[in-house]
Protein backbone atom coordinates (compact mmCIF):
# COMPACT_ATOMS: atom_id res chain seq x y z
CA UNK A 1 0.00 0.00 0.00
CA UNK A 2 1.78 3.59 -1.27
CA UNK A 3 0.66 6.62 0.77
CA UNK A 4 1.05 8.34 -2.24
CA UNK A 5 0.42 6.35 -5.45
CA UNK A 6 1.08 9.16 -8.10
CA UNK A 7 2.02 12.22 -8.12
CA UNK A 8 2.02 13.66 -11.42
CA UNK A 9 4.33 16.67 -11.91
CA UNK A 10 7.51 15.06 -9.79
CA UNK A 11 8.05 11.51 -11.22
CA UNK A 12 9.90 11.05 -14.33
CA UNK A 13 9.12 9.01 -17.07
CA UNK A 14 12.41 7.06 -17.66
CA UNK A 15 12.60 3.70 -16.84
CA UNK A 16 14.82 1.79 -15.20
CA UNK A 17 15.71 -1.59 -13.71
CA UNK A 18 17.53 -0.59 -10.17
CA UNK A 19 15.82 -0.40 -6.82
CA UNK A 20 16.73 1.83 -3.89
CA UNK A 21 14.69 1.04 -0.70
CA UNK A 22 14.67 4.16 1.79
CA UNK A 23 13.76 3.74 5.50
CA UNK A 24 13.54 6.30 8.19
CA UNK A 25 13.84 6.73 11.57
CA UNK A 26 13.96 8.44 14.23
CA UNK A 27 17.73 9.18 14.58
CA UNK A 28 18.89 6.77 11.43
CA UNK A 29 18.21 5.92 8.16
CA UNK A 30 19.07 3.20 5.80
CA UNK A 31 19.10 1.86 2.13
CA UNK A 32 19.07 -0.94 0.47
CA UNK A 33 20.51 -0.33 -3.35
CA UNK A 34 19.70 -3.02 -5.88
CA UNK A 35 21.26 -2.12 -8.95
CA UNK A 36 20.55 -4.30 -12.00
CA UNK A 37 24.28 -5.16 -12.83
CA UNK A 38 26.07 -4.52 -9.85
CA UNK A 39 26.32 -5.99 -6.27
CA UNK A 40 23.45 -4.75 -3.65
CA UNK A 41 24.58 -2.60 -1.06
CA UNK A 42 23.34 -1.86 2.28
CA UNK A 43 23.84 1.27 4.50
CA UNK A 44 22.85 2.82 7.54
CA UNK A 45 23.59 6.53 8.16
CA UNK A 46 22.85 8.23 11.48
CA UNK A 47 21.06 11.82 11.25
CA UNK A 48 18.56 12.93 13.25
CA UNK A 49 15.47 13.15 11.55
CA UNK A 50 14.96 16.45 10.41
CA UNK A 51 18.33 16.42 8.92
CA UNK A 52 17.56 12.89 6.92
CA UNK A 53 16.67 14.91 3.46
CA UNK A 54 20.16 16.60 3.36
CA UNK A 55 21.88 13.58 4.32
CA UNK A 56 19.90 11.06 1.53
CA UNK A 57 20.82 13.90 -0.59
CA UNK A 58 24.80 13.46 0.21
CA UNK A 59 23.87 9.71 -0.19
CA UNK A 60 22.97 9.76 -3.50
CA UNK A 61 25.67 11.73 -4.63
CA UNK A 62 27.98 9.77 -2.81
CA UNK A 63 27.09 6.42 -3.96
CA UNK A 64 25.58 7.54 -7.31
CA UNK A 65 21.93 6.65 -6.37
CA UNK A 66 19.63 6.20 -9.12
CA UNK A 67 16.96 3.87 -10.58
CA UNK A 68 13.02 3.17 -8.91
CA UNK A 69 12.87 4.33 -5.53
CA UNK A 70 10.60 3.33 -2.48
CA UNK A 71 10.43 5.20 0.72
CA UNK A 72 9.55 4.04 3.99
CA UNK A 73 8.35 6.57 6.35
CA UNK A 74 9.35 6.09 10.12
CA UNK A 75 6.47 5.66 12.37
CA UNK A 76 6.29 9.23 14.36
CA UNK A 77 5.67 10.55 10.58
CA UNK A 78 2.28 8.63 9.85
CA UNK A 79 -0.91 8.06 12.14
CA UNK A 80 -3.25 5.21 11.56
CA UNK A 81 -6.69 5.24 12.52
CA UNK A 82 -9.46 2.78 11.53
CA UNK A 83 -13.11 5.10 11.06
CA UNK A 84 -16.55 4.05 9.22
CA UNK A 85 -16.05 3.69 5.53
CA UNK A 86 -18.37 6.59 4.28
CA UNK A 87 -21.14 5.62 2.14
CA UNK A 88 -19.75 7.49 -1.15
CA UNK A 89 -18.17 6.70 -4.21
CA UNK A 90 -14.52 5.23 -4.09
CA UNK A 91 -13.31 8.80 -5.87
CA UNK A 92 -14.76 11.12 -3.25
CA UNK A 93 -13.18 8.90 -0.48
CA UNK A 94 -9.72 10.50 0.39
CA UNK A 95 -11.23 14.25 -0.04
CA UNK A 96 -14.13 13.01 2.49
CA UNK A 97 -11.70 11.66 4.90
CA UNK A 98 -10.02 14.76 5.50
CA UNK A 99 -12.76 16.04 7.19
CA UNK A 100 -14.42 12.74 8.63
CA UNK A 101 -10.53 12.24 10.86
CA UNK A 102 -9.37 15.71 11.16
CA UNK A 103 -10.42 15.47 15.16
CA UNK A 104 -8.58 12.31 15.73
CA UNK A 105 -5.13 13.23 13.96
CA UNK A 106 -2.51 15.77 14.21
CA UNK A 107 -2.45 17.41 10.53
CA UNK A 108 -5.25 19.66 9.38
CA UNK A 109 -6.82 18.80 6.70
CA UNK A 110 -5.14 21.05 4.15
CA UNK A 111 -1.84 19.61 5.42
CA UNK A 112 -2.89 15.78 4.92
CA UNK A 113 -2.12 13.71 2.77
CA UNK A 114 -3.77 10.15 3.01
CA UNK A 115 -4.64 6.39 2.24
CA UNK A 116 -6.56 3.70 3.38
CA UNK A 117 -6.61 0.09 3.05
CA UNK A 118 -9.80 -1.92 3.99
CA UNK A 119 -10.30 -2.86 7.43
CA UNK A 120 -12.88 -5.42 8.76
CA UNK A 121 -16.51 -5.86 8.12
CA UNK A 122 -17.88 -6.12 11.95
CA UNK A 123 -20.99 -7.56 13.56
CA UNK A 124 -23.72 -5.92 12.03
CA UNK A 125 -21.96 -5.75 8.48
CA UNK A 126 -19.80 -2.01 9.53
CA UNK A 127 -17.48 -1.92 7.23
CA UNK A 128 -14.54 -0.13 8.50
CA UNK A 129 -11.67 1.15 6.74
CA UNK A 130 -7.70 1.80 8.14
CA UNK A 131 -6.72 5.55 6.99
CA UNK A 132 -2.64 6.62 7.04
CA UNK A 133 -2.17 9.96 6.42
CA UNK A 134 1.41 12.54 6.66
CA UNK A 135 2.09 15.88 6.82
CA UNK A 136 2.50 17.27 2.99
CA UNK A 137 5.00 19.73 4.16
CA UNK A 138 7.21 17.31 5.75
CA UNK A 139 7.10 14.79 2.25
CA UNK A 140 7.45 17.23 0.68
CA UNK A 141 10.87 17.60 2.04
CA UNK A 142 12.03 13.86 0.79
CA UNK A 143 10.18 14.03 -2.63
CA UNK A 144 13.09 16.45 -3.88
CA UNK A 145 16.26 14.77 -3.29
CA UNK A 146 14.36 11.13 -4.17
CA UNK A 147 13.61 12.55 -7.69
CA UNK A 148 16.19 14.04 -9.04
CA UNK A 149 19.51 13.07 -10.43
CA UNK A 150 18.39 9.34 -12.13
CA UNK A 151 16.52 8.55 -9.13
CA UNK A 152 12.45 8.17 -9.57
CA UNK A 153 10.16 8.05 -6.61
CA UNK A 154 7.60 5.21 -7.37
CA UNK A 155 6.39 4.61 -3.65
CA UNK A 156 5.57 6.01 -0.06
CA UNK A 157 5.04 3.82 2.66
CA UNK A 158 4.53 2.78 6.00
CA UNK A 159 6.87 0.05 8.20
CA UNK A 160 3.97 -1.77 8.28
CA UNK A 161 3.55 -3.23 4.80
CA UNK A 162 7.13 -2.65 4.24
CA UNK A 163 7.42 -5.84 6.70
CA UNK A 164 4.06 -7.72 5.65
CA UNK A 165 5.92 -7.58 1.59
CA UNK A 166 8.66 -10.18 3.01
CA UNK A 167 5.81 -12.07 4.22
CA UNK A 168 4.96 -15.06 1.28
CA UNK A 169 1.59 -14.61 0.74
CA UNK A 170 -0.06 -17.43 2.16
CA UNK A 171 -4.32 -18.62 3.21
CA UNK A 172 -3.45 -18.70 7.03
CA UNK A 173 -3.21 -15.78 9.13
CA UNK A 174 0.07 -15.07 10.06
CA UNK A 175 0.99 -12.54 13.05
CA UNK A 176 4.58 -10.99 12.45
CA UNK A 177 6.58 -9.85 15.58
CA UNK A 178 8.53 -6.53 13.60
CA UNK A 179 11.23 -4.12 14.69
CA UNK A 180 13.40 -1.64 13.09
CA UNK A 181 16.91 -0.94 15.03
CA UNK A 182 16.23 1.26 18.06
CA UNK A 183 12.63 1.85 17.41
CA UNK A 184 9.68 0.50 18.95
CA UNK A 185 7.76 -3.14 17.60
CA UNK A 186 5.10 -3.62 15.60
CA UNK A 187 2.62 -6.54 15.44
CA UNK A 188 1.00 -7.50 12.20
CA UNK A 189 -1.56 -10.25 11.31
CA UNK A 190 -1.26 -10.92 7.67
CA UNK A 191 -3.89 -13.30 5.76
CA UNK A 192 -3.72 -13.65 2.01
CA UNK A 193 -0.98 -10.75 1.57
CA UNK A 194 -3.34 -8.29 3.25
CA UNK A 195 -2.80 -6.63 6.49
CA UNK A 196 -5.74 -7.24 8.60
CA UNK A 197 -4.24 -5.50 11.97
CA UNK A 198 -1.54 -3.51 13.03
CA UNK A 199 -0.19 -1.97 16.04
CA UNK A 200 2.84 -0.16 17.36
CA UNK A 201 4.02 -1.12 20.54
CA UNK A 202 5.87 1.06 22.93
CA UNK A 203 8.71 0.26 25.57
CA UNK A 204 10.73 -2.48 23.48
CA UNK A 205 12.79 -0.14 21.47
CA UNK A 206 15.76 -0.87 23.56
CA UNK A 207 14.99 -4.37 23.31
CA UNK A 208 18.50 -5.21 21.71
CA UNK A 209 20.56 -4.44 24.38
CA UNK A 210 18.63 -6.61 26.87
CA UNK A 211 20.78 -9.89 27.96
CA UNK A 212 19.14 -13.41 27.67
CA UNK A 213 18.21 -13.31 31.02
CA UNK A 214 16.68 -9.90 31.24
CA UNK A 215 14.94 -11.02 28.25
CA UNK A 216 13.10 -13.59 30.51
CA UNK A 217 12.17 -11.67 33.49
CA UNK A 218 9.39 -9.46 31.82
CA UNK A 219 10.52 -8.48 28.61
CA UNK A 220 9.42 -11.45 27.30
CA UNK A 221 6.12 -11.68 29.51
CA UNK A 222 5.41 -8.14 28.23
CA UNK A 223 5.87 -9.34 24.48
CA UNK A 224 4.05 -11.90 24.98
CA UNK A 225 0.83 -10.18 26.82
CA UNK A 226 0.52 -7.99 23.92
CA UNK A 227 0.97 -11.00 21.18
CA UNK A 228 -1.71 -12.53 22.83
CA UNK A 229 -4.57 -9.38 23.33
CA UNK A 230 -3.74 -8.43 19.23
CA UNK A 231 -4.32 -12.24 18.55
CA UNK A 232 -7.33 -12.90 20.93
CA UNK A 233 -8.82 -9.70 19.21
CA UNK A 234 -8.53 -10.95 15.78
CA UNK A 235 -9.76 -14.42 16.59
CA UNK A 236 -12.95 -13.25 18.76
CA UNK A 237 -14.08 -10.13 17.99
CA UNK A 238 -13.12 -10.05 14.30
CA UNK A 239 -14.26 -13.62 13.85
CA UNK A 240 -11.57 -14.58 11.94
CA UNK A 241 -9.68 -18.04 12.27
CA UNK A 242 -6.77 -18.93 14.38
CA UNK A 243 -3.49 -17.55 13.57
CA UNK A 244 -1.48 -20.91 12.82
CA UNK A 245 2.20 -18.98 13.29
CA UNK A 246 4.21 -16.07 14.44
CA UNK A 247 7.08 -14.94 12.14
CA UNK A 248 9.60 -12.86 14.05
CA UNK A 249 12.27 -9.76 12.43
CA UNK A 250 13.73 -8.08 15.53
CA UNK A 251 17.12 -7.83 14.40
CA UNK A 252 19.67 -8.61 17.44
CA UNK A 253 22.09 -10.62 19.06
CA UNK A 254 19.62 -12.50 20.89
CA UNK A 255 16.60 -12.53 17.72
CA UNK A 256 16.89 -16.80 18.24
CA UNK A 257 16.46 -16.62 22.08
CA UNK A 258 13.56 -14.15 21.78
CA UNK A 259 11.79 -16.48 19.16
CA UNK A 260 12.39 -19.65 21.27
CA UNK A 261 11.16 -17.82 24.54
CA UNK A 262 8.04 -16.68 22.56
CA UNK A 263 7.02 -19.94 21.18
CA UNK A 264 7.42 -21.60 25.13
CA UNK A 265 4.36 -19.39 25.75
CA UNK A 266 2.53 -20.52 22.71
CA UNK A 267 0.72 -23.49 20.98
CA UNK A 268 1.69 -22.21 17.02
CA UNK A 269 5.00 -22.43 15.53
CA UNK A 270 7.17 -19.41 16.30
CA UNK A 271 9.96 -18.79 13.04
CA UNK A 272 12.83 -16.10 12.37
CA UNK A 273 11.36 -14.78 9.37
CA UNK A 274 12.97 -15.86 6.14
CA UNK A 275 14.66 -12.75 4.56
CA UNK A 276 14.67 -12.69 0.51
CA UNK A 277 17.34 -15.09 -1.51
CA UNK A 278 20.57 -13.87 -1.03
CA UNK A 279 20.08 -11.07 1.76
CA UNK A 280 20.14 -13.50 5.03
CA UNK A 281 22.56 -11.27 6.19
CA UNK A 282 20.48 -8.13 6.04
CA UNK A 283 18.03 -8.31 8.51
CA UNK A 284 18.73 -4.96 9.84
CA UNK A 285 17.46 -3.38 6.44
CA UNK A 286 14.48 -5.66 6.51
CA UNK A 287 12.23 -2.55 5.94
CA UNK A 288 14.50 -0.99 2.93
CA UNK A 289 14.49 -4.12 1.43
CA UNK A 290 10.59 -4.85 2.11
CA UNK A 291 10.26 -1.28 0.37
CA UNK A 292 11.72 -3.01 -2.84
CA UNK A 293 8.98 -5.82 -2.18
CA UNK A 294 5.68 -4.00 -2.01
CA UNK A 295 4.45 -5.19 -5.49
CA UNK A 296 4.37 -8.61 -4.42
CA UNK A 297 1.42 -8.34 -1.93
CA UNK A 298 -1.82 -8.67 -3.06
CA UNK A 299 -3.60 -5.38 -3.13
CA UNK A 300 -5.10 -4.13 -0.46
CA UNK A 301 -8.49 -2.80 -2.08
Amino acid sequence: MSLIKKINNIFSKVESKDLLGVSLRQQSFAFFSCPEEKESQFQQIKSPLAEHPQQIKLQQEKYQLQGICHLVLASSQTQIVQVDKPNIPESELNAALKWQIKDLVNYSPEDMVLDYFDGPTLAGGNEKINVVCASKKELLTFIEPLSQNGLILKSITTEEFAFASLLVVQNDACLMVCQQPNEEIILLIVKQGKVFFSRRLRGFAQIATKTEEELSYGVIDNLNLEIQRSTDYFERQLKQAPIRSIEVIVPMANEAVLARKLSENTNVAVNLLTMPDGLAHAREFAVSVGATQLNNMEPIS
